[in-house]
């Protein structure tokens, strides 16, 4: 990996994305919500939950690719004002997914974070338009991507203007399918060492079953990420995309207890002098 602004600057200060009150970059970040936007009254008990919780933005998909064409696709523009309406009530940043560059700007006018989903980590044309907008990016990685290649999509958008791009780990496919996919925490270490951009985790994602999410929640405070993105749904079993890997709030609460206690332990551990 050579010319790249990432491994020219990683030995600068760590960047801080500045999102509403939470400061990704320092700390660890927590940033929840449901897979998909399913109607007003499923994101506003889900925001006042996550919020409840100790979450400092909501997630929330408008925009779905799904797998099969067939499947839920998301409530488009009306997804986008719940979401609106609901960072209004809580005070929480919105982050949703983009798919399309001609979205772009107009989906800007209600999110404070722009999320390019691991299925289009290389939509140049997309990573370029994200790259021209004032709104922080979060950029997945790709389902098969190496970390050069997750490296060089950001660059593309740095290039284009945008200091204030988040990376995500959300999983990377192997030959295991215990799990949806593999988290990659070695690749956490490894961009701490390689940019100074901030790097969280999606343990939803990366593992699809709930009971696996607590644990890499911790391992993810552990190796040295500044945070996490994970799915919370109040009625998990009637959602409308990824059922199977959404937390209940009260699941969602007990991990955000546990991680914070981690949080404070590795605080202590990294400051001590003996």
């Amino acid at each position: 990996m050579t010319n790249l602004k990432l491994t020219a600057l990683a030995g600068r200060a760590r960047t801080i994305v500045v999102v509403g009150n939470a400061r990704i970059g320092e700390g660890f970040t927590v940033i929840a919500g449901p897979c998909s936007v399913e109607s007003e009254a499923q994101i506003m008990s889900v925001a006042n939950a996550v919020k409840a919780a100790g979450a400092q933005l909501l997630r929330g998909g408008a925009f779905k690719p799904r797998t099969s064409p067939y499947a839920f696709q998301g409530l488009g523009l009306q997804g986008l004002q719940f979401l609106e309406k609901a960072r209004n009530e809580t005070g929480l940043a919105i982050v949703t997914e983009v798919v399309d560059p001609r979205d772009v700007s107009w989906v800007s006018e209600y999110v404070d974070v722009l999320q390019i989903g691991a299925r289009n980590m290389q939509s140049f044309s997309l990573l370029k338009e994200v790259g021209k907008s004032p709104r922080p990016v979060l950029l997945k990685r790709g389902m098969y991507a190496t970390i050069d290649e997750w490296l060089n999509c950001a660059e593309y958008i740095l290039n284009e203007g945008n200091p204030n791009v988040i990376l995500c780990e959300r999983g990377i496919r192997t030959h295991e399918t215990y799990t949806r996919n593999t988290l990659d925490l070695s690749a956490v270490a490894a961009l701490r060492e390689l940019t100074h951009l901030p790097v969280i985790t999606d343990p939803s994602h990366a593992t699809g079953r709930p009971s696996l999410i607590e644990p890499m929640s911790l391992a993810s405070v552990a190796c040295g990420a500044d945070g996490m993105i994970v799915e919370v749904h109040c009625h998990p079993e009637e959602a409308l995309s990824d059922k199977e890997q959404q937390l209940t709030p009260e699941h969602f609460a007990r991990i955000m207890r546990r991680v914070r206690a981690m949080e404070r332990t590795m605080h202590a551990l990294n400051h001590d002098t003996d």
